[in-house]
């Protein structure tokens, strides 16, 4: 049967055809393997190669011959083969699948794997090494791809890793500081950075249109502050361009130096090689940056940033990384800023309250104003300066300062009130605007500016001051002085919520301040009604000693209606008066003067004090006095001690005798304006011996809150029994001492009078 050979050849036996194949195979199969076949001597030269490894290579059989194997190999494999290969191979006589490159005949390296036998003689030294060669550019791909994969495998575990860790330290965090150490930190750690810093934008006033955000560095670790200030200056005015831009790296090269020298030097100086910025946000909104520092090539890190220098682009990975650190910082920032605002304000709330209770109580202004100022350091700022506007000038009360150390060179700035002259200084155009300043942020040379010599620039140089706020006094559109609060560099600046707290103090201390004033000015013009009102100090009388007191009541102006009186008459004769006004404001002291006025102008007819309660009964409306009064009138002679007394609702008078005390039985007629009674007043006559005292009082000295005046006439009768003394001066005192205290609700007029023997 006709057919086909096994290779397509017609018309001929298979079975003769297959035995000569076999027959050929072993040469055949030897230069035409899918493998490379040599045979070299014992020093590597090649004795016998196949033609597969000749194509391999590029050879012919010819060149190969008598070459070295091991200088056809990469320099890396002329190395391994010398310091492994053939050691194993003179150690084991047999070695497997070992990678090697082999190089072209044209420079490419072909990737292969060794299997190689030592053959040796039958005293075992070694005559032959046979060798087979298979091409391993696959597998080799294979291996690569499978490495990369496990590297990016464990790359992003490590990643997911530094993300969970920095989550994890971020929940923990409840303070900004606290935030910035867990990003500062776990940064640098992710990069191998040399150094990392957290910052932070600090927005303009508010309301301000030219004022521009700030940068403050809240953490560093291992980047220089002379570095941070340089990429605080560079980035002025074009910062949201800098945060716009993302995850950025920054080289130190020929155009940094060009564009940005300060920046380039520092860096260099600090042997940094490039600088990564990240952008820290919360909800779209950009917080700040943190910045790090790679002093060279990151090799076997974390992130791989070492790309070509026209190029530069970090893996996706690693910017979804850097990113996700900016964004999980700036989420706990806001949340740190929260909960620190929420203390802020709770602070801020009990310090106002503290402060409202404080000046509630105000009632010495000085002091008032130094316990505030000490207050205001505890709980809102540094230093604290509190000036007012008076009649003088410009005085300055109060200086305190947080730190007792430091309490010195606030001493030495309260001794230097405000001048006008110094039109920049903060507290001064507070005062003449009539609005709060706020230096956020005081340079030096600032402070220098606003001094008054050169001492008061060291005094304040040394309180380090970094941020200001003057609030103007003001009320009833009156400027009446100016707190100033000042922070220093360890506090940092203030915030819009530290000066809306000021200014809040500001207006508590105003009305307090406003208060006062009227309160001093109403003191003042009392005292000096009073004085022009009230007689003057009795006169010397032959044959008597006398002694008066005046008290104003301390409710209220301190001016009253009470008064007393004592003239002396032709004849020899005194005339007496004690009386009481009712209510102890202005106008019971103006009612006081007049009846006093009228009174004297009576005396000039000599009446009995019968008859000047009649008279001034009948001529009340005609003087048209605004209040009623009680008052006792009495005449005494010296010579023989006649005395005769008429009372218009007022308290009896008490005499003192030798050691006894007793309350004279005058009877009172009507008040003083009040509606004229049907009967004359009445009038009581009698005689006060040598040495005894006659005491005439207003009711302030025996009635009370507490007690009704019966308890207080009892009171003053044991006083008087017991004061063992007929001097007058002495008498008053005691009275006074054992039967008031430091407030009197109503006012005290006493007379006492005593004839000598």
């Amino acid at each position: 049967m006709s057919g086909t050979d096994p290779i397509g050849n017609p018309g001929q036996d298979p079975r003769a055809q297959l035995g000569r194949l076999l027959e050929e195979d072993p040469a055949d199969l030897y230069e035409n393997a899918p493998m490379g076949y040599l045979s070299t001597l014992p020093d590597g030269r090649i004795v016998k190669v196949n033609r597969t490894f000749c194509a391999w290579t590029g050879r012919r059989s010819g060149e190969l011959i008598g070459s070295r194997f091991q200088d056809l190999l990469s320099v890396g494999g002329r190395v391994f083969h010398e310091t492994h290969l053939a050691p194993l191979l003179r150690m084991q006589g047999a070695v497997r699948e070992i990678a090697l490159d082999v190089v072209r005949v044209d420079g490419s390296l072909l990737p292969c794997l060794l299997n190689a036998v030592e053959l040796r003689d039958d005293a075992g030294a070694p005559v032959l090494v046979r060798a087979t060669l298979f091409e391993a550019t696959a597998r080799r791909r294979y291996e690569r791809e499978l490495l990369a994969a496990q590297r990016a495998a464990k790359e992003s575990e490590a990643r997911s890793r530094v993300v969970q860790q920095v989550v994890s330290d971020l929940a923990a965090a409840t303070s900004v500081e606290d935030v910035a150490s867990v990003i500062v930190e776990r940064g640098r750690a992710a990069l191998r950075a040399s150094g990392a810093a957290l910052v932070l934008v600090e927005e303009g006033i508010a309301g301000d249109p030219d004022a521009v955000p700030e940068l403050r560095v809240v953490r560093s670790d291992g980047l220089s502050s002379e570095l941070l200030e340089a990429l605080r200056k560079a980035a002025e005015g074009k910062l949201a361009l800098e945060l716009a831009q993302g995850v950025r790296t920054v080289d130190l090269d020929d155009r940094m130096r060009a564009s940005q020298p300060a920046v380039a030097d520092a860096m260099a100086r600090a042997g940094l090689s490039a600088l990564i910025t990240v952008p820290v946000s919360a909800d779209s909104r950009r917080l700040g940056a943190l910045v790090l520092g790679l002093r060279g090539p990151q090799q076997d890190g974390l992130l791989s940033l070492d790309e070509p220098e026209a190029a530069r682009a970090t893996d996706p990975a690693d910017v979804d990384l850097l990113w996700t650190l900016g964004r999980q910082a700036g989420q706990a920032l806001e949340r740190a800023r929260l909960h620190e605002e929420t203390a802020r304000q709770a602070e801020r709330a009990a310090f106002l309250l503290e402060a409202a209770r404080l000046l509630a109580g105000a009632a010495d202004l000085p002091e008032t104003v130094e316990r505030l100022a000490q207050l205001a350091v505890e709980r809102l700022a540094d230093l604290c300066v509190i000036d007012l506007v008076t009649e003088q000038g410009m005085t300055r009360p109060a200086a305190r300062h947080r730190d007792p150390r430091l309490q010195h060179l606030a001493d030495e700035v309260r001794e230097r009130p405000l001048t006008a002259r110094r039109e920049s200084h903060p507290s001064i155009r507070a005062l003449r605007e009539g609005r709060t300043q706020w230096l956020r942020h005081v340079p030096p040379e600032y402070l220098d500016s606003i001094a008054a010599d050169v001492r008061h620039a060291d005094v304040v140089q040394g309180l380090d001051l970094v941020s200001i706020v003057a609030v103007p006094l003001v009320a009833d559109g009156r400027r009446l002085g100016v707190v100033t609060i000042c922070a220093d560099r360890r506090r940092g600046g203030f915030t819009a919520a530290d000066v809306e707290v000021a200014e809040q103090l500001g207006l508590q201390v105003a009305l307090v301040v406003a208060k006062a004033q009227r309160y001093e000015l109403d003191v003042r013009t009392s005292h000096t009604l009073q004085a022009n009102l009230l007689p003057p100090e009795p006169p010397d009388l032959p044959g008597l000693s006398t002694a008066v007191r005046y008290l104003a009541a301390t409710h209220g102006v301190e001016v009253g209606g009470d008064f007393y009186d004592v003239v002396q008459l032709p004849g020899d004769q005194v005339a007496l008066a004690v009386g009481d006004v009712v209510g102890h404001d202005i106008t019971a002291a103006a009612t006081m003067g007049q009846l006093n006025s009228v009174y004297r102008a009576l005396l000039v007819d000599r009446p009995v004090p019968s008859a000047m309660i009649d008279r001034l009964q009948a001529s009340w409306s005609l003087l048209g006095l605004q209040r009623m009064a009680t008052a006792l009138f009495a005449t005494l002679d010296p010579a023989t001690g006649q005395l005769r007394i008429a009372s218009a609702g007022h308290p009896p008078p008490l005499m003192i005798t030798a050691g006894h005390a007793e309350f004279l039985p005058v009877t009172p007629s009507r008040m003083l304006g009040a509606p004229p009674a049907p009967a004359p007043a009445l009038e009581w006559a009698g005689v006060l011996p040598a040495g005894a005292t006659l005491v005439l009082f207003t009711d302030g000295l025996v009635e009370s809150r507490s007690a009704d005046i019966d308890e207080g006439l009892a009171a003053l009768l044991a006083v008087a029994t017991d004061a063992g003394t007929t001097d007058p001066d002495e008498l008053c005192d005691r009275l006074l001492s054992e039967l008031t205290g430091a407030h009197r609700a109503d006012d005290i007029a006493l007379l006492a009078l005593t004839r000598l023997a």
